[in-house]
């Protein structure tokens, strides 16, 4: 039996067994050429940049979105309260009315409402353009008449037929006003208009 054993070892050789330092070298690869190291780093800095890139632009437009919609909410304020303008103007005129004694508990009335709408307005963003003493300006005014008169100089604003308002630094109304035009000043115009 011993030799029936012998003869299968003959046969059959044991698996050579591969040491640890044999495994671990073959394994590794072989070092791969320098220029194949260049070209990965050279894609791995494209890669990156392209990344740096798409994050800016990314940032970019969310910036742009926001303020976008940023300017779309005001527009949407600025028209109803230019919808709003007339229904201010019309307290306005209700409350310069008579001062009759039966219309005093109903002022008082007008004046509260008025008074919260413009708190209402005011909060959201809407100025009133101070025109009263004011150099006409026509970026703000809108000039309905010249009044000749001496008493105050020429290009002042005098009159205020309707107030003007701006929101968020943007004209939304110009007040109509009348501006003072001295005699001096008129008779210039005439000549100037002559020539």
């Amino acid at each position: 039996m011993n030799a029936h054993k012998d003869k299968d070892r003959e046969s059959n050789p044991a698996p050579s067994v591969e040491r640890p330092e044999q495994e671990a070298a073959s394994a590794q690869p072989p070092d791969p050429p320098a220029e194949e190291v260049a070209k990965l780093l050279a894609e791995k800095r494209e890669l990156t940049d392209t990344l740096v890139r798409r994050q800016a632009d990314f940032e970019n437009y969310r910036k742009r979105v926001e303020k976008e919609r940023h300017h779309d909410r005001h527009r949407g304020v600025e028209a109803v309260i230019e919808h709003i303008l007339p229904v201010l103007d019309a307290f306005d005129r209700a409350l310069a009315e008579s001062n009759d004694v039966a219309y005093q508990e109903y002022r008082k009335g007008f004046e509260l409402i008025r008074r919260q709408l413009w708190e209402t307005l005011a909060k959201q963003g809407l100025v009133r353009i101070d025109a009263m003493g004011q150099e006409f300006n026509p970026h703000f005014h809108h000039a309905i008449e010249r009044v000749e008169t001496s008493e105050h100089a020429d290009g002042i604003v005098i009159g205020e037929l309707q107030p003007g308002y701006t929101f968020h630094d943007r004209v939304l109304r110009p007040a109509m006003v009348r501006v003072a035009t001295t005699p001096e000043s008129k008779t210039a115009h005439a000549s100037k208009r002559d020539n």
